[in-house]
């Protein structure tokens, strides 16, 4: 969780269901064809799975997937599967409940739990579980999140722990590098094969002799930023082409001032292809390398905060 005294997004900026399938046709027109809902938490947007439904009809939306917390899952997850939703990734840093609520202030590890479960009795396949890992806080749980994972047949993310907005109490010293993660996986289980990516995707994925699979997101220690084809649009229309930036494009004003689609397209690919964002790459070429931003910065600006971009 980002830090308790934060500021959220006014309700009445957030785009409707309409404007967000509207900005997703400009984007497939320049040839995307993945979308990934995530947050925050996108199942506390009301009735989500009606934009599910209106993005998994567009036919150029190929990959349709969602990133969230889990909590929620449990009871929406029979509607998304109906809706068309392709894939799902669920964040669970521990499976201790009370580290749970240490991490994320909130005693709600049985509902994550209860999502994993309910993202198989429906039938999502190719779920994936993402745990940040953490230096003293459950770096001891890489080998049994691994064990766990394996169990409940999903494929387990380990994440470096990222310097990114709301981390306000980030160091170095709390990253636990890939090379750690491997060292510590292949200690217990012996050597793995490396898969690499799958396309750009962000994870660099490893298998066992028995074909059990897990991926592992190096973003602190061995930054991909030069094949890194991703962008965030926020809730509230703001376009970031990165996780770091501090500036984006304001959509939403374009799509509410009634701008024509052709300019909208245009704006966009303006942007993209004069794109020269490696944030970070120069984060990692830092001397002293602390939070990205404080708390004061965060409450004035909250499109600083990773919850409002997104993973």
């Amino acid at each position: 969780m980002p830090e308790e005294e934060y500021v959220w997004l006014p309700h009445e900026n957030l785009l409707t269901f309409e404007e967000l399938s509207t900005l997703v046709d400009r984007f497939t027109a320049l040839g995307v064809c993945k979308v990934r809902l995530t947050g925050g938490e996108p199942l506390l947007r009301r009735d989500l799975h009606l934009l599910v439904g209106m993005l998994a009809a567009k036919p150029e939306v190929q990959d349709l997937a969602i990133t969230t917390n889990g909590v929620l899952l449990s009871d929406q997850a029979q509607a998304l599967r109906e809706a068309g939703l392709h894939r799902v990734t669920i964040s669970l840093d521990t499976l201790d409940p009370r580290r749970f609520q240490e991490i994320a202030r909130r005693d709600l590890h049985a509902r994550v739990l209860a999502g994993i479960a309910a993202a198989r009795r429906v039938g999502f396949l190719g779920t994936k579980l993402d745990m940040v890992v953490m230096r003293g806080r459950n770096d001891d749980e890489i080998l049994p999140m691994l064990d766990y994972a394996r169990s409940t047949g999903v494929e387990l993310r380990y994440i470096e722990y990222m310097d990114v907005g709301g981390a306000t109490r980030w160091s170095m010293g709390d990253v636990v590098s890939r090379a750690e993660i491997l060292a510590t996986v292949t200690a217990r289980h012996g050597k793995v094969t490396e898969l690499g990516t799958e396309g750009n995707a962000p994870a660099e994925r490893f298998a066992f002799a028995d074909g059990t699979k897990f991926g592992i997101i190096a973003s602190t220690t061995k930054p991909f930023c030069g094949s890194c084809d991703r962008a965030r649009l926020t809730a509230d229309g703001m376009w970031y082409l990165c996780l770091y930036a501090r500036t984006g494009l304001d959509l939403k004003s374009m799509i509410r001032s009634g701008a024509a689609a052709e300019s909208i397209t245009n704006a966009i690919a303006g942007v993209w292809v004069h794109r020269d964002d490696r944030g970070a790459e120069r984060r990692l070429e830092l001397e002293r390398r602390g939070p990205l931003v404080g708390a004061q910065e965060l409450r004035g600006n909250p499109h600083l905060e990773m919850h409002t971009r997104g993973g």
